[in-house]
């Protein structure tokens, strides 16, 4: 049974500001995660992911975290999280994030040129997380081997198409009349 399909036609949708949107433990903390289902998502990320010779898997904050957490701990990949906080370490890299949602300076830390990395991400929306972090990585001089977001919320604008990389997918969905409809059972790539 593909637990994360059914997860999100159960997901509870919302209304904010006019826009319905689904709230699911992958991309909110909320429900409760169980697990098997973050187990499901891993061993799907892990199949579906380029890791051959990926040095650091590159994830934001806050819920990029338990995913590659996980993946980190199957594969024995290094871990280095996105933040929101300046530091003031040596080359750290300060990036723009604009999303769908917000606007708000991110930081990375410890990627230097050369570093073959996986960009991986809880959800795929506007597409403003991801192509902010994979242009800082294209600037700091990263090999940027893949880029996997677990969620693809269709439709709207995708600003990683105005990129160099292509996100990879597990499942694609819309809201669709107070709905989560699987879009692609199966995402992109």
């Amino acid at each position: 049974m593909d637990q994360l399909a059914q997860s999100l036609r159960d997901a509870p949708i919302i209304e904010k500001d006019g826009y319905h949107y689904f709230v699911h433990p992958i991309s909110d903390g909320v429900p409760m995660l169980e697990p098997s289902l973050l187990r499901e998502i891993v061993i799907k990320i892990i199949r579906k992911a380029n890791l051959e010779d990926v040095d650091k898997i590159v994830t934001p904050a806050a819920m990029g975290i338990h995913l590659s957490t996980a993946v980190s701990l199957m594969t024995d990949i290094p871990l280095v999280v996105v933040r929101k906080r300046e530091y003031g370490l040596p080359g750290e890299v300060a990036l723009s994030q604009v999303t769908g949602y917000s606007e708000s300076e991110m930081y990375i830390n410890d990627v230097e040129a050369g570093d073959r990395v996986l960009v991986l991400d809880d959800v795929l929306s506007t597409g403003g997380t991801l192509s902010a972090i994979v242009n800082a990585l294209d600037d700091v001089g990263a090999d940027i081997v893949d880029v996997v977001a677990v969620i693809k919320k269709s439709g709207g604008v995708n600003k990683m198409e105005e990129t160099n990389y292509d996100a990879k997918t597990l499942i694609n969905v819309d809201v669709v009349d107070g709905e989560v409809v699987i879009t692609d059972a199966h995402g992109d790539g």
